[in-house]
């Protein structure tokens, strides 16, 4: 190794009999494979050999790059990504036609990051795209017509997104904590930001810190319980066990 020159950590390397170990059946009988929290750098290329699977969590992690492969995995409708150093999701994305649930909270994303194929995921209810670097989305999520929850808190967004605005079944949407314009008195008409109340030990820590943070910056505001105004729920940042919202929304 070169003078100066440094390797950085090198993340857990999971085998196909390590992943098989670690898949089971959810109550309402989905094959769900957990692989969040162990230290991976590099998205698991085994897991081909697990086409089937049904929900895929590889939250808590340190992964940077999603691969093309994972539109393979045609019959996912949960996948799980938030706490990594994701900077963008590849346009395969776009291939999850029974995707449900998507959350990429507290990673890297950039505008750039996001493809206009995620405009394809029409099975779409829950996305959270909260805690990364977005200051506009793509026009093509007009067209998930069926999302009904989303998450852009902790963003860099001036104005709501007008492809949003379009969409009729959409119920519940997070803005908290972006620089956004608050003349734009229609959008606010239609949408409002939510807040929920979640208790400390059901965070991971590193949204836990980043809700630590928020709460020094803001001591002026009076609060008698463990507020974190970021969070929309179901969502696995703010749970890790997640039997009970799964079943609920199933």
């Amino acid at each position: 190794m070169g003078k100066g020159k440094k390797e950085g950590p090198k993340g857990k390397k999971i085998t196909l009999k390590m992943a098989r170990k670690a898949l089971k059946i959810t109550p309402d009988g989905k094959w769900r494979l957990d692989l969040s929290n162990m230290g991976l750098n590099t998205f698991p290329k085994c897991i081909l050999n697990m086409i089937d699977i049904e929900e895929l969590d590889l939250s808590r992690n340190r992964l940077k790059t999603i691969p093309d492969f994972i539109g393979q995995f045609k019959k996912i409708h949960w996948l799980d990504l938030h706490s990594n150093y994701i900077e963008q999701l590849p346009k395969s994305i776009g291939q999850l036609e029974a995707l449900c649930h998507l959350n990429v909270s507290n990673n890297s994303l950039g505008s750039s990051g996001l493809p206009e194929e995620i405009g394809s995921l029409r099975s779409l209810q829950t996305l959270n795209l909260g805690m990364n670097r977005l200051t506009a989305l793509p026009p093509t999520m007009s067209a998930l017509s069926n999302l009904k929850e989303l998450g852009l808190f902790d963003n860099q967004f001036t104005v709501l997104p007008e492809c949003i605005l379009v969409l009729s079944n959409l119920k519940k949407i997070n803005t908290k904590r972006n620089p956004l314009d608050h003349t734009q008195g229609e959008s606010k008409d239609k949408m409002s930001e939510e807040l929920y109340v979640m208790r400390g030990e059901d965070l991971c820590k590193l949204c836990l810190e980043k809700c630590k943070e928020e709460r020094q910056k803001n001591k002026q505001k009076k609060c008698s319980n463990l507020i974190f105004s970021g969070l929309i729920t179901p969502n696995s940042v703010a749970q890790t066990n997640q039997e009970l919202w799964r079943i609920t929304t199933a």
